[in-house]
Formats: C-alpha cells, sequence, structure tokens
C-alpha cells in the first residue's frame, strides 16, 4: 500500500532552501568578480612598475585593470594575499582610494597608462545584490499564499499537520497472539477486527460498530500494543499519534492537526486512528477557571466536531488509550463518541506466566527455570514490567557468562526490579549492620508467624535502591482482590515487626522503620475513615480521596465533612490500633527471642538468608507457646 502523504502538498521547506540556494550562488558570482582593493602607495608602486595597464578615475575611486606578473615576487604582500584565487588569470580589476595627489597625471602619462574619468554609479551592482535577492524571496512566499488560500500560512512550514504516524500492513508487526494475559480485552475488540474484514455483517441490520474505543488500563499493561494488534489483525493501516503533539504554542495549530488526521484517515479508510495518552488533550474543560480560551481546549472542541461528522460506517475506527479516565471531558465519553470502554487491569497470575512465556521465547532457559513461580513472585507487575525482568535476567545470566538463563537469574531480576539495585560498594558500620539484621529479622519472623501473612522467600541486609538499608521478601500464595479485618491487622504487625525487634534488643529505635511508620498508618488510618473496620465509629466513610484508577497515588483528600468531635475519635482509633499492634508484636518477638537472634547472626553472617535457612531455625527454636490465632487477636482488638 502506498504512501498517501507523497499525494499532500509539498512542504514550504524545498522552496525556501532553492531560494536561499539562488541567493547564495548570486553572492558567489558577485564575490569571484569582485575587485582587488589596493592602498594608494601599493598602486603607485604598480604604476611605476608598469603593472598598470588602463586607469579610470572617479569622484572618489581610482579603478582600473592590474597586470599580474609572471614573477609575482614583486608585487606588494598584501596585493600577492589578495591574487591567490586569480592565479590562473592574466589580468585583475582593481580599486584604490583616490587621495589629493597632484603628480598623478603626471605619473600616468609617463608610464603611457590610458586613463579617463567618470562619473560614479552602483545601482545595478545594488540592484542584482539585494533587489534581486528580495524579489525572489517575495514571489516564493507569495506563491505559498495564494496556493494555501484557506488553509493557513501555517502549513508553508508544516505546523498544521498531523504529526501521526503511518504504519501499513507490512509494518505493523503486531497480532493478537503477541498480546497475552489480557484476554476479555482481546476478545472484546476482536468484534472490531470482524467489522473492519466483513462490515456488510454489520450493516445489513441497520446495526454500526461503536464510534470511538477507548482503552483504560495501568501503565505497562499492553494499550497500545492491543491498538496495534487490532490493526494487524484487520490488516489494514494504522494511524498513531499521541495527545501531546495535538497542541502547540501557535494558536489554531492543533485544530488544523486534527482535521488534518481525520483528513489522511478518510482517504485510507478502512483504517484505524489511535490517540495515545489521550488525557494530555481530553482533559476535562474549565477546570482551572482560566482556560476557556485555551489552545487545548480549541483543540478538543476541533476533536469533538470531528467525531460528531464521523461516519462509522466509512469503516475508521477511532481508538485512545489512558491512564486517567476519570480527568476526560464528560463530552468526549458519551454515546456517539468514545461510547465503548475496554478496561485492561493488572495480570492475575495466570496472566503473568503467560506474559513471561511469551518474553522468554527468545531466551536459553535453564533446566530449573520455573516460569510459575516466577509470575508467583511478580504480583501486580504489568506486562511492561514483566518484560523488563525477563530482560533483566538475560542481561545478568550475559554478566555471569552462563551459557543459559537460570532461575537465580530471575530471582537477581525480581530483586533489581521491586528493591533496586544491589550497592556492595555501601559502608556501613558493624553498629548499623547489626540494627539492620535484627530490623528485617523482626519482620521476617512476624512475618512467618501470622496465620494469613505472604510467607518469606528471602531475607537480605544488602543495600539496595537509593535509601533501602535491606528488605523482607514475601511470597504471595494467590492473587487476594478482598482483605478482610484479620488479615490487615496481620500485615500491621509486619509493618511493625522491625521497629519493635530494634527496640527489643537495643532499648530504642532508629529512623530506619520510617517507610514502615508511613505504611502502617496509612494502613490504619484506611481502616478506620474508609473501610468502617472500627466498632467505635461504626460503618461509615469520613474519608475519600482523588486519585487516578490506574496509577498509584495517594491521591489529595477532599474537603473534611465531620466533626472536631469525630476527628478525634478518628485519632484515638488509630492511635490504639497502632499501640495494640505494637503490643502484640512485642508479645511475639520476646516469645521468639531465640529464634530472632539466631536469624540476626545468620544474616550477619551470609547477608541473604533463603526461606530454607529460615524454617530450619524456626523449627529448631521455636517454643511450644501457642501464637494467637487471627480471631483471637480481632476480638482482643
Amino acid at each position: 500500500m502506498a504512501d498517501p502523504s507523497t499525494k499532500r502538498p509539498q512542504s514550504g521547506y524545498g522552496w525556501l532552501g532553492l531560494a536561499l540556494l539562488t541567493v547564495l550562488v548570486m553572492q558567489l558570482w558577485f564575490a569571484q568578480h569582485a575587485t582587488v582593493t589596493l592602498d594608494y602607495s601599493d598602486f603607485k608602486v604598480l604604476l611605476g612598475s608598469g603593472l598598470i595597464a588602463n586607469v579610470e578615475i572617479t569622484e572618489d575611486t581610482v579603478e582600473g585593470t592590474l597586470t599580474i606578473p609572471a614573477d609575482p615576487s614583486q608585487l606588494p604582500d598584501a596585493v600577492k594575499e589578495q591574487l591567490q584565487r586569480a592565479q590562473h588569470e592574466k589580468t585583475v580589476e582593481f580599486s584604490t582610494v583616490r587621495v589629493d595627489d597632484p603628480t598623478l597625471y603626471q605619473n600616468l602619462t609617463a608610464a603611457k597608462v590610458h586613463f579617463g574619468g567618470a562619473r560614479e554609479s552602483k545601482w545595478l551592482v545594488m540592484l542584482l545584490s539585494w533587489l534581486a535577492p528580495a524579489v525572489i524571496f517575495a514571489a516564493v512566499w507569495f506563491f505559498f499564499i495564494g496556493k494555501l488560500g484557506a488553509r493557513g500560512a501555517g502549513d508553508l512550514i508544516g505546523v498544521g499537520k498531523s504529526k501521526a504516524k503511518l504504519f501499513v500492513q507490512k509494518n505493523v508487526g503486531v497480532r493478537f497472539s503477541d498480546v497475552e494475559g489480557i484476554d476479555e480485552a482481546k476478545a472484546e475488540l476482536m468484534e472490531v477486527v470482524q467489522f473492519l474484514r466483513d462490515p456488510n455483517r454489520y450493516t445489513k441490520l441497520g446495526g454500526h460498530i461503536p464510534k470511538g474505543i477507548l482503552i483504560v488500563g495501568a501503565p505497562g499493561t499492553g494499550k497500545t500494543l492491543l491498538a496495534k494488534a487490532v490493526a494487524g489483525e484487520a490488516n489494514v493501516p494504522f494511524l498513531l499519534i499521541s495527545g501531546s503533539e495535538f497542541v502547540e504554542m501557535f494558536v489554531g495549530v492543533g485544530a488544523a492537526r486534527v482535521r488534518d488526521l481525520f483528513h489522511q484517515a478518510s482517504e485510507l479508510a478502512p483504517c484505524i486512528i489511535f490517540i495515545d495518552e489521550l488525557d494530555a488533550l481530553g482533559r476535562a474543560r474549565g477546570v482551572n477557571g482560566f482556560s476557556s480560551h485555551e489552545e487545548r481546549e480549541q483543540t478538543l472542541n476541533q476533536l469533538l466536531v470531528e467525531m460528531d461528522g464521523f461516519e462509522t460506517n466509512r469503516g475508521v475506527i477511532i481508538m485512545a488509550a489512558t491512564n486517567r479516565p476519570e480527568i476526560l471531558d464528560p463530552a468526549l465519553l458519551r454515546p456517539g463518541r468514545f461510547d465503548r470502554h475496554v478496561a485492561i487491569d493488572r495480570p492475575d497470575i495466570r496472566g503473568r506466566e503467560k506474559i513471561l512465556r511469551l518474553h522468554a521465547k527468545r531466551l536459553v532457559l535453564g533446566a530449573d527455570v520455573d516460569l510459575a513461580m516466577v509470575a508467583g513472585k511478580t504480583p501486580g507487575t504489568a506486562g511492561a514490567d514483566l518484560a523488563n525482568i525477563v530482560n533483566e535476567a538475560a542481561l545478568h545470566a550475559a554478566r555471569e557468562g552462563k551459557s543459559a538463563v537460570a532461575m537465580s537469574d530471575f530471582d537477581a531480576a525480581i530483586d533489581r526490579a521491586i528493591a533496586g539495585l544491589e550497592k556492595r560498594g555501601r559502608v556501613m558500620n558493624p553498629k548499623e549492620k547489626e540494627t539492620v539484621a535484627y530490623h528485617e529479622a523482626g519482620h521476617a519472623l512476624i512475618a512467618e508467624l501470622r496465620a494469613t501473612t505472604d510467607k518469606v522467600s528471602r531475607v537480605s541486609i544488602i543495600p539496595r535502591g537509593i535509601g533501602a538499608l535491606g528488605f523482607t521478601q514475601q511470597l504471595p500464595t494467590e492473587d487476594r482482590y478482598l482483605m478482610k479485618r484479620g488479615e490487615l491487622l496481620d500485615r500491621l504487625d509486619v509493618l511493625l515487626g522491625g521497629r519493635v525487634a530494634e527496640e527489643l534488643v537495643f532499648g530504642e529505635v532508629s529512623t530506619g522503620a520510617s517507610n514502615d511508620l508511613q505504611r502502617a498508618t496509612d494502613l490504619v488510618r484506611h481502616m478506620v475513615t474508609q473501610y468502617g473496620m472500627t466498632e467505635t465509629l461504626g460503618p461509615a466513610v469520613f474519608e475519600t480521596r482523588t486519585h487516578g484508577s490506574y496509577l498509584n497515588d495517594a491521591g489529595l483528600p477532599v474537603a473534611r465533612e465531620f466533626s472536631e468531635e469525630t476527628a478525634r475519635q478518628i485519632d484515638s482509633q488509630i492511635q490504639q490500633l497502632l499501640l495494640q499492634a505494637e503490643a502484640r508484636v512485642r508479645d511475639t518477638l520476646a516469645a521468639n527471642r531465640s529464634a530472632l537472634n539466631a536469624l540476626a547472626q545468620l544474616l550477619l553472617t551470609h547477608e541473604t538468608v533463603e526461606r530454607e535457612a529460615l524454617t530450619k531455625i524456626l523449627h529448631e527454636t521455636q517454643r511450644s507457646r501457642p501464637v494467637p490465632t487471627t480471631a483471637e487477636r480481632a476480638a482482643i482488638a
């Protein structure tokens, strides 16, 4: 399929370049025919040497022809430098400033030089050197103004043209077989493929395909890849453009690009228009109170108009992707525009395994690699994260000089993706290292001794990332979508395990638990204000936050809608739950002090402890005292 862009008006850059080239040639021509400038003293020396052929005397200058001798050494140095470009010529024009010299005419007569006088007139030279280039530029400019007409002068340099990238069938290169882990979204978009392949199947019954399809999901879940797969399956052109590419500093450019994009689509039908990061263009209008005349809003209005006037039965499907659907203008989401929404969530454990197998096809895998286990160790990751983990595993194996990617390489890639890069070169004093060891040992023991928490797979005191001095990795047994009160209390205990272990062993706490305390406080606040998990305040919601549905941000709290007395009760309940959790953790660690010491000493020796060593320590040192069940702890709380 030929690129239709060849049928479009050519850019003004070529004509402007031609005009500049013409001016340059003219300037070079004048430079090549320029005269040699002589000092009057050099002129008198050359005149005495018989090298002046003829002279024309004006009011201000003396001009004429200079004969170049066979041996230029007799010429003055200043003249020889100027004559380098005319080394193959026999004569050259010269010019010098006329001075009050009464002997000039006598010298000219004695040298038998023909001389004459003339009035100075340089209008022809001025016309050719300055007016001619100006006329050329004016002609080019008015030519394009007349040719563009109503399209506007902005198109002269291409600012009003769409920047959409065109992918035809041979170079889309993506099929549904290249997309894994989002089977429901693939099935829903298959209807679009069938319409593009056989539109009569729908139009003969009077129906029509949805005009716009909005794909929403977290970053890295495969929104753009899925849209390309639709175009690849349907074998139609694919116009890809980002929402931010419509808006420029020039007023009206964005609207012009929208019109140009839909004009391209009309010529290419059937095809797919895909607008990535739609929220950059389609943000709700009038939010900040000063945006009624913004260039972005004019662009959005033009997009709304174009979508209203577009007939879906012409075979043009408009698709868009965003991870911020809550900030889009309602006019974009109404029926008749983006009237079908396809949500893509992060894949579950089976979807992650499929994605890992898809990306691992190009790798040489060792016999011990279990991609199902790798999928279990990566909860909450998106497709892009998993692709990065597979690539990091291959790079790690290459650095180690291995012939195949082993399971240990995948473990190293997961640790790097989750906790950050190892910093073995960071020097820690023995006291700090011991504090970190007991801190991580406290997290690990509480995670192992609570009934509903994810079990520990690895404990390390190797510094990673920017500020992490160690980490405890837990391996989920399954994906969870709901959490009960007792399970949240168990997670709260794990978060406080490191701080309580420091206090129990050293009699004081360090700053290393700041992130744990932040997460613990957020968890308890959600239990009190959003989940209704306290008997004192009852089943009520006291705080909501405005945040993106598909972004991991905390959002901004909205205006408080409860009394000061309720606020005091909320603070009291948060403090009570935290103190109760701290007491529970202190009792558990005190009852298992020998296991805590053993695990900390093992970390100080080896820096990293795997699950097998951890379970061995618990088996050898755990006392017979039973650990309270989740129901008992919930009743106490």
